[in-house]
This record gives structure tokens, sequence and C-alpha cells, in this order.
């Protein structure tokens, strides 16, 4: 693929000049993103479009090799992707993570080596999932000591854009079952990436198995894995507002369809005295709650980005009510997920009243909009983040909300 460049030399930073050139960046991802998806053919292109950008290194900062974006700056980059390559945003989703993880760190040499790899323009995916065991979250996967490093045998799953990816972590355990995590080369032998993810949306993030046979681990790949930290707290926040910054671009991008297809193909509705569609009142008001639904969206997006900002610098800096900050960033993320589950769902059915049977077209491939959403938001039970909500409402319980997991 030719080299691209998506920055502007005219802004005055490297990160200004980075998100300038963000929608040339995302309109060349989502060319023939919509025919792609009823191929079926992962987006490898895209990607490699999107390294060249250097927008991986957004979130690391300065003075470490990256761009020193804020949290506000990645769910925009994130929201902007999804408006035109919902499956590219996503299969960033654990790249991002990686990088919050490290910002909010010990300095340790193996976290150092990690910092290096994002400078350098690296990509990071992996898993944690496994199929098979009695609950989510369980892991079987066990490093296997071998002299001074170790093996790894197993299979993982959900393994969201690692097939993108130069690094993978895994979430593994080590033979006395004390959870670890194992960072290592995606084209090392023994490390397989299957493309066996059959959900009905989001079709090319990757997001099938993992294969591991006998792979080599040295002893410096690995590291303690712990989510109950408060920088582990507010990762499970921000892997969470990154699936809400998807949803949030996709959104957009069934605002777009619906006006393109009004204004391209649609006809006016029967029994309607207006000569054209887009003189038509039934679907101007069809046109104008989508738009007002992707606008209400993007707002909570980016409040709570901000309120993730804080709690982020609240770890960075050591302030002393870092854990309330936390907390409220628990909580703000699971509403905003609430409710714009039900907003982005009812837009993408809603959009086909601006269209009619015609649009319901396989050419148009608008179906894909209401099924990645749905595949989104059925990443974690949302009647249980209601009611875990409601919970610290009524009675101030935390116990799910400071468990860095789903929240």
């Amino acid at each position: 693929m030719p080299a691209h460049d998506f920055t502007h030399s005219s802004a005055r930073t490297p990160l200004e000049a980075a998100l300038a050139g963000l929608p040339a960046l995302a309109k060349a991802i989502g060319e023939g993103a919509a025919s792609r998806e009823a191929r079926r053919e992962l987006p490898f292109d895209a990607f490699a479009l999107f390294r060249q950008s250097g927008l991986g290194r957004l979130r690391l900062p300065a003075e470490w090799g990256g761009l020193g974006g804020s949290l506000e700056d990645e769910f925009h980059v994130i929201a902007a992707i999804a408006a035109e390559e919902s499956n590219v945003a996503h299969a960033l989703r654990i790249h991002f993570d990686q990088i919050e993880a490290l910002l909010l760190s010990p300095r340790t040499a193996f976290n150092e080596v990690q910092i290096r790899r994002v400078a350098e323009g690296a990509i990071f995916g992996g898993a944690s999932t496994e199929l098979g065991t009695s609950r989510p979250g369980e892991i079987t996967t066990q490093l296997r000591r071998e002299g001074e490093h170790f093996r790894l045998s197993g299979r993982k799953y959900y393994a969201t854009g690692t097939a993108f990816s130069d690094f993978a972590r895994l979430n593994v355990q080590d033979e006395n079952g004390n959870p670890l995590i194992a960072i290592v080369p995606v084209d090392r032998e023994g490390f397989r990436v299957l493309d066996d993810w059959d959900g009905m949306g989001q079709r090319m993030t990757a997001s099938g198995s993992l294969e591991f046979e006998n792979l080599l681990v040295h002893a410096d790949e690995v590291t303690p894995r712990v989510q109950t930290n408060l920088a582990g707290r507010h990762g499970g926040a921000l892997r969470q507002l990154h699936l809400v910054a998807v949803a949030a671009g996709i959104v957009r991008n069934v605002v777009a369809d619906a006006k393109s297809f009004v204004l391209r193909h649609g006809r006016p509705v029967l029994h309607s005295p207006a000569p054209t569609a887009r003189e038509d009142a039934f679907i101007q008001q069809v046109i104008g709650e989508l738009t007002a639904h992707s606008h209400t969206i993007d707002a909570l997006v980016r409040d709570n980005a901000r309120v993730l900002e804080r709690s982020s610098q609240a770890i960075r800096n050591g302030v002393s009510d870092a854990d309330a900050l936390v907390l409220e960033g628990a909580l703000a993320t699971a509403r905003t997920q609430l409710v714009v589950s039900k907003l982005a769902l009812y837009a993408a059915e809603r959009m086909f009243e601006a269209g009619g049977a015609s649009a319901t077209s396989r050419a148009h491939n608008f179906d894909r909009h209401w099924r990645n959403l749905r595949t989104i938001f059925s990443h974690n039970p949302l009647t249980h983040k209601a009611r875990v909500i409601g919970d610290y409402e009524l009675n101030g319980v935390t116990t799910h909300l400071a468990e860095g997991r789903v929240f």
C-alpha cells in the first residue's frame, strides 16, 4: 500500500497535526467498508493506514515519544474512525487500553519495553476470555516452567484486533494459579490467529481464537496482573467507553447513510404531497430524529471522556480523592452505556423509515449498523449495570463498581 501523509504541516504540534489529518484518515479507512463487510474481508489495508498516521501513539506522553493526547482526543479519534469503519475502531480497543495501563503503572523494566514499542509504532492486541469455562473471565491457560523461560499451550477467544497487531497481551496464570500478563510477538512460532469469529456484527474485528502450541514465553515477557487497584478499575471503565465511542461512530454512519439514501434514491411516501423525498415532511422528521440521537450520543461520550480524564490524571498524580474519581468514572460510563444503547439501537432501526422497503436492499447493507450495535451492546449485561447503579443509589453498594471488570 502506498504511503499517505495524514498530518497537516501547518499545525503547531505533532498532536494537532495528527488530529487535523483525522478526517482524511477516517475517510480513507472507510473507503468500501460496506462492501467489505458483505464480503467479510478483514481490514488489513485500513490498519496499515492507521499505522502510517501515527495515531497509535496518541495517548503516550510526548516525553515518552508519543503525541500526548487526552482521553477526549482518544475517544474523538475512535468515534471518527468508527463513523467510517467500525471494525477498525473496535479492533483498537486492547491497544489503547494497554497504553492507558502503561501511563498509570510504575515504570518497571517490563513496562519500559512496552512503552518503547508503542513509541516505535507497534500495535497491541491480545485476549483474556476462554470458551468452555463455567463462567466468563475464568482463566485456564497456564504457563509451564521450562528452565529460565516458560511454555504456553491452550486457546483464547475474543482476540479482538490481534490479527492486525504486532504484540499480544495475554491473561494467563502460573502453575500456582496466580494471575499474570504475558506480552509476546504475534509472529512467534507456536502462536496462531484464527479467523473464526462468527458473530452477526462487527464481523471484521478479528475477534476469534488464538491457539498456542508450546509457545515460548521469555521470563521478562511476564508480569503480575492486578485488576482491583485504581489503574485497573479505571481501565475497566475505559474499555467500556471505547465500545460506546464505537457505537457513537456507527450512529453517525447511520445518519450519513440515511441522508445519502434520501438524496440519491429516496421517493416521497405514497400519500405525501411532496414532489421529492427531501421535501417529504415525514422523511424530514426521521432525519431530524436521527441527527438528534447522534448529537446526544456524541455529547454523552465527550462528557464521559472528560470524567475518565479526571480519574486518569488523579491516579497519575497520586491525589487524595483518586478513589472517588475512579468510582465516578465507573458510574458515568455505566450510565452512558445504558442510555446510548437505547438511543443507538433505536436510530439503527428508525433509519429504514426514511427509505421504505428499497432501503433494505442488500446492495446498501444498511442492516449492518443494527447488527454491529447489537453485537457491541451484548458484550456485557446492561440489565446488570442498571441494577448495580440502582443498588449504589439506594444503598451505597460499590462491590461490582470497584472490581475493575465490566464497569
